[in-house]
């Protein structure tokens, strides 16, 4: 085996280890303004081995924009935790929607 092969067996087996960490990291948002009320979706049919994910209001980091709900593959043994708002203070915090 060469070294050039060597490295990049080294390099994907990092990279293979590094995806589980990569793919569960959450995002949080403080910001000092409030969202807006929810919107009112119209939930469509349940489909079977979907989990529906409902909209919640995102940060851009200027205003709050609607991200629309969706369907999302079910994770057997998983509950899906939705997007939410939370006021700590004079502070509004965001985490977003993972699964337990």
């Amino acid at each position: 085996m060469s070294i050039k092969t060597a490295t990049l067996f080294v390099a994907l087996g990092i990279g293979a280890m590094a995806a589980p960490m990569i793919g569960n990291a959450r995002v949080f948002v403080d910001i000092d303004v409030a969202p807006p009320a929810p919107q009112v979706e119209i939930v469509p049919a349940a489909r079977v081995g979907y989990v529906w994910a409902p909209g919640y209001w995102n940060y851009d980091g200027h205003q709050h924009v609607w991200s629309n709900g969706h369907y999302i593959r079910e994770h057997r043994g998983h509950q899906w935790v939705n997007d939410s708002w939370e006021q700590r203070g004079t502070r509004w915090h965001h985490e977003a929607g993972h699964w337990n």
